[in-house]
């Protein structure tokens, strides 16, 4: 069957994302957003067939094979980061999978709608909050929530998009922060537990079990459809790290679909290159100099 949106490109409008995503749902397609850091990365996953990519100042840690929690830290300007990406990487390769732009909303030094009518312009097709201090917790938390740097900046963030005409598709970690962001005007809302496990640089200790991550999930997606019941709910992180992880949560919850960042982007780069190289090495040498 072919492709009813071949021949359309970036920027969309927030209904044409929408209307995109309900036809995957139509379709009987889960909805697979991905993470990507670097141009090539944007490129095949869009020839997979993913359904959005994401540009996050992280995708640049992780491609350059750090953690992605140092997108949460003063390494870099994060507004910056993700647009130089967007701009210069991704945005020239990617034929027509609408592009979201990760924008910190809590930037003190920004005007978020002066920044997002440049994310606007330069031809993205929607907002996402990260960095996010959604997955901030403890005294630090408290301390950003107590110096203007809070989440809730980050909520009227969204609202700000949605009356641009912004599709937004946001992180939460908690009920709470669902049921706000979805009366803000969010399109989607994405139930976070954690950092990812796995890999050379996931974590271990620090994850949740996939039960865990079902509760929380649930509890998630619950909070933001009551708030308003055509929100679209997906999952991701913590131990959510492969397509059969993925299905368990979906098959276990009220999301339709899944968010793919480290567990697709990174995780893609570590398994290939490392067997392709030892593939190399066994190859046979004829000749001893």
């Amino acid at each position: 069957m072919p492709n009813p949106w071949t021949g359309i490109g970036n920027p969309y409008t927030r209904s044409e994302v929408l209307d995109r995503l309900h036809a995957t749902l139509e379709r009987g397609e889960p909805i697979i957003a991905a993470g990507a850091g670097a141009g090539i990365s944007a490129k095949f996953l869009e020839k997979g067939g993913v359904d959005l990519i994401i540009i996050y100042n992280s995708g640049r840690f992780r491609m350059s094979g750090h953690g992605s929690t140092a997108g949460l830290m003063a390494y870099g300007d994060a507004n910056a980061v993700a647009m130089e990406i967007g701009e210069f990487e991704v945005l020239p390769v990617v034929q027509e999978v609408p592009v979201i732009c990760g924008v910190h909303a809590t930037d003190p030094r920004r005007r978020m709608w002066h920044w997002l009518l440049k994310v606007k312009d330069m031809g993205f097709s929607g907002i996402n909050n990260f960095p996010t201090h959604t997955i901030v917790d403890g005294q630090f938390r408290q301390i950003l929530e107590e110096t203007g740097m809070s989440v809730q900046k980050e909520i009227d963030t969204v609202a700000l998009a949605h009356k641009m005409d912004l599709f937004t598709i946001v992180y939460v970690a908690n009920p709470q922060e669902a049921s706000a962001m979805a009366k803000a005007g969010a399109d989607v809302v994405i139930a976070h537990v954690g950092t990812t496990v796995g890999g050379t640089i996931g974590v271990q200790d620090a994850a949740c079990s996939l039960d865990e991550a079902v509760n929380r999930t649930q509890q998630i997606a619950s909070a933001a459809m009551s708030a308003r019941s055509d929100v679209i709910c997906l999952s991701h992180g913590g131990p959510i790290c492969t397509p059969q992880d993925a299905a368990y949560i979906n098959e276990n919850t009220d999301v339709v679909g899944f968010v793919g960042a480290s567990s697709l982007e990174r995780m893609a780069f570590e398994e290939s290159l490392t067997d392709l190289t030892r593939q190399f090495k066994q190859i046979p040498v004829n000749r001893v100099q």
